[in-house]
């Protein structure tokens, strides 16, 4: 079962940031290393999703409309960001990290 996630703008408490990681600084790295995995995966899942589509034609007046491709494109547009999806991991505790040189 999925959580629903916000996509639109909300207001963080940054005290909540800095608590698992002592740092806001931290906190924003671990976030942000996140955020770049799941776009990275997004990205990936589109362009196979795409890809079916993907036509040999390179004659602009053959190319036609593809309902299909433009469907799942506009499904990927409504997605959360991968920032907010990321934020909401890191504060609910879900994300697991470690700093260089630890054991």
């Amino acid at each position: 079962m999925k959580k629903v996630i916000k996509s639109s703008i909300v207001t963080r408490d940054l005290n909540k940031l800095i608590e698992p990681t002592g740092n806001l600084y931290k906190s924003i790295a671990v976030i942000g290393k996140r955020s770049r995995q799941l776009a990275a995966r997004q990205k990936e899942e589109l362009t196979q999703k795409l890809a079916e589509f993907a036509s040999t034609v390179d004659n602009l007046e053959e190319v036609m409309e593809n309902r299909e491709q433009i469907e799942i494109s506009k499904f990927y547009e409504r997605q959360p960001k991968p920032t907010v999806i990321a934020t909401e991991e890191f504060l609910e505790g879900k994300l697991k990290f470690r700093y260089r040189g630890d054991e």
